[in-house]
């Protein structure tokens, strides 16, 4: 099979060496458009190869207005023929057998996706389609007409990135240097500043760093952890990041992970970090059985605007407060305002809804869906300016036990439960306003 498909790749590669002089004067979305009618045609594989790889070509030349057009070609000419369906679906509702069944599948699937996916066939097909979607869901902000195009994407990226197919790899300073300018480029909670602010993540024996990546995307990350061996649960993400933390060795009994990045925003509703976060765990318990503890260090990005949004009296106030920046420098202030932070970010945490009902913090809502619990919060501990701004500083830590993910994870999705530590239920109890 090997064989073959270089075989096939060498006749494409050959093929695509010669393009018509003809075509190659073609605008783009002309370029784009023949291609794709050529694809939906009956042909040979290698000439396909060829096909998709000089129309995915001809897509990255389109600027933002050319790719809608596009996206709004693949809706209008290549959706589901409704002559076909009516037929497929009376055909089912008179015979009703599996056959029938089959061909309604057949009639209702839209062109675009048989379309997408031998869009998918050349090298570096699927890496392009995930950066296509990403294209798509930008563009949707100001055309939501374009939202079931998005539907086909996520159906086929949700196959191809399903678990099954991804590959976890422990990230060091050894890694290859095209992985290592991807995890700064990536990173996306904890800036990354320089090589030797990489280095203090990656080489010291008390920290990991792990990836999931796909064979289809090569050296492309498609999410990692970042994790720090400590003694204990911290409370500050400052010594973490700075390497000064009383870590590592054999006296650590604790795993923090304190920063997890997803890479690629065109798979966006593609779950990864639950599958990540819990193979790290088994992959650490096994390698380092005194480690007992996995916990989070993790931000709290929406508290800031949530506390000003809040019509108690007591809030209001100590969110001008946290706003004023007066306790930044002033240590009785913090110490007298701490408890208070502390109440209104347990009811944060626990009762801040959206809408549909889910946590109001986003990060609250991936972990506590991966089966973790609200362990302790933490103030004030990230004095970077971005995480002022968005949580006056205000970090969780997020326990996972072996022992109570899967029921806790049972009933965050089936009932909402949140799932406390103690510290947290205190800060509940302690509290007299709204939620306490």
């Amino acid at each position: 099979m090997t064989l073959l498909s270089d075989l096939l790749q060498s006749i494409g590669d050959r093929m695509r060496s010669k393009p018509t002089a003809q075509a190659s004067l073609q605008p783009a979305a002309d370029r784009l458009a023949s291609g794709c009618a050529e694809l939906m045609r009956k042909g040979g594989e290698a000439s396909r190869i060829a096909v998709a790889e000089q129309a995915l070509a001809a897509y990255a030349e389109l600027d933002d207005e050319g790719k809608a057009r596009f996206f709004r070609m693949l809706l209008e000419d290549f959706s589901a023929d409704p002559a076909a369906v009516r037929s497929a679906y009376a055909e089912w509702e008179t015979a009703r057998t599996e056959a029938a069944l089959e061909d309604l599948f057949k009639a209702v699937e839209p062109k675009r996706q048989s379309l997408l996916r031998m869009l998918n066939h050349p090298t570096g097909g699927t890496l392009q389609l995930v950066r296509m979607r990403q294209d798509l869901l930008r563009l949707m902000r100001g055309a939501p007409e374009l939202a079931p195009l998005d539907s086909d994407f996520s159906h086929l990226l949700s196959s191809w990135f399903n678990r099954g197919f991804l590959v976890m790899r422990r990230i060091d300073w050894n890694s290859p240097a095209a992985i290592l300018e991807k995890i700064v480029a990536y990173e996306a909670v904890h800036e990354i500043k320089d090589w030797n602010d990489l280095r203090r993540r990656l080489e010291p024996s008390d920290r990991r760093c792990y990836g999931f990546f796909h064979p289809a995307t090569g050296d492309e990350p498609l999410i990692f952890v970042e994790v720090a061996l400590c003694k204990g649960i911290p409370g500050t993400i400052g010594p973490l990041l700075t390497g000064s933390s009383d870590a590592g060795g054999e006296a650590a009994d604790t795993a923090v992970f304190y920063s997890i990045s997803n890479c690629q925003p065109g798979l966006k509703g593609v779950s990864f970090g639950n599958f990540l976060i819990k193979q790290v765990v088994r992959n650490l318990s096994q390698e380092l059985p005194q480690i007992r503890t996995f916990v989070t260090l993790s931000p709290a990005p929406g508290f800031a605007p949530w506390l000003a949004g809040q019509e108690d009296a007591g809030a209001q106030e100590l969110a001008a407060e946290l706003a004023a920046e007066g306790w930044r420098q002033d240590a009785e202030l913090r110490e007298a305002l701490a408890p208070e932070v502390q109440t209104w970010a347990a009811r944060y945490f626990v009762h801040g809804k959206t809408g549909a009902g889910l946590p109001a913090d986003p990060v609250a809502r991936f972990h506590l869906g991966n089966g973790a619990s609200a362990h302790r919060t933490n103030w004030p501990a990230d004095l970077a300016e971005g995480a002022l701004q968005r949580a006056h500083g205000l970090m969780i830590n997020y326990l996972y036990e072996l022992d109570q993910i899967e029921a806790r994870h049972e009933a965050f999705a089936s009932e909402g439960t949140v799932a406390c530590g103690p510290a947290v239920r205190r800060a509940l109890r302690s509290g007299k306003g709204p939620g306490a």
